[in-house]
């Protein structure tokens, strides 16, 4: 794995009023290409992919609101256009039209979603397990009583809001909790994603940065007519991957059959997150593709 020896320079700008954070590496003249994590993550998971392709595009990676060091949102905001929104935001104010795009699971659906409603302004796609739900979750969903779906959002975001974020003694108990969670993840990668995941507290404990109202899923269901319709506009250069071990085969995927021309690959031992998992597996099927 290689040695992370160079670092980002932290940079911020705003969206509907929320002051966002990315982080920046360098090479400004080279292409640009945007990094976006996933759920409960932070830009900072991305290191290994920058250092891997910094040289040759202008890397620039942000933490999605109310995650990382961005601000969270007062009140609602965490729903996926506001997510889109941003991602526009950052590729307008900073000029990095068109650019290429490598999203992880929340990250990757954004992508899409913003391949699809702007498809001249993105040279490549990228995205790792970042489909919708299944069709099968998407019914199950939906054939729940809209009054049903209501109240239990209600009751969900009642509880994130009594929900004390939880306190660890040591820097060490928090990489404790993230192996715990993601057990393929070395030392060296547990402890990085760690340090940067959490923030230090007053009394010495330590928490994680992420909102928790970040948690919370909208009571609409996924609108499969809505998507399809986007996704039908993706037309770029287009890579899906997924991990064997997390969402299975992609060829064999029902919803990748809205990006006929999509390249799909699935990477053996890997699991949602295959960019850890098989770094180097990864990165040679993004440069393979970046070089076509």
């Amino acid at each position: 794995m290689t040695q992370l020896t160079d670092y980002p320079a932290s940079q911020i700008y705003f969206s509907q009023r929320l002051r966002l954070h990315y982080v920046d590496w360098g090479n400004p003249t080279a292409p640009p290409l945007i990094l976006v994590h996933g759920g409960r993550d932070h830009c900072r998971s991305w290191d290994w992919v920058a250092l891997a392709l910094k040289d040759r595009y202008h890397v620039i990676a942000p933490d999605l609101r109310g995650h990382g060091d961005s601000e969270w949102v007062n009140g609602s905001g965490y729903s996926m256009i506001d997510y889109v929104y941003d991602l526009a935001q950052l590729v307008r104010q900073k000029h990095l039209a068109p650019v290429t795009l490598l999203g992880h699971s929340l990250g990757g659906r954004i992508c899409l979603e913003y391949a699809g409603i702007y498809p001249e302004r993105v040279a490549k796609l990228i995205a790792i397990e970042g489909l919708s739900p299944s069709r099968r979750v998407t019914d199950s969903h939906s054939a729940v009583p809209a009054h049903q779906r209501m109240s239990e959002w209600i009751s969900d975001t009642h509880r994130f809001a009594g929900r004390l974020p939880r306190r660890y003694p040591t820097l060490e108990d928090a990489v404790e909790r993230m192996q715990e969670a993601n057990p393929r993840l070395s030392d060296e990668q547990a402890l990085h994603l760690t340090t940067h995941a959490v923030h230090q507290n007053e009394d010495g404990t330590f928490m994680w940065k992420f909102d928790n109202y970040a948690r919370s899923s909208s009571p609409y269901p996924f609108n499969e007519t809505d998507a399809e319709e986007i996704w039908g506009r993706v037309r770029m250069p287009t890579l899906l991957i997924a991990g064997l071990e997390s969402q299975g085969d992609p060829n064999e995927d029902e919803r990748t059959e809205s990006f006929p021309q999509a390249k799909r690959v699935g990477i053996a031992e890997a699991g949602h997150w295959v960019h850890h998992d098989q770094l180097d597996c990864f990165l040679q099927e993004v440069n393979d593709f970046l070089d076509a």
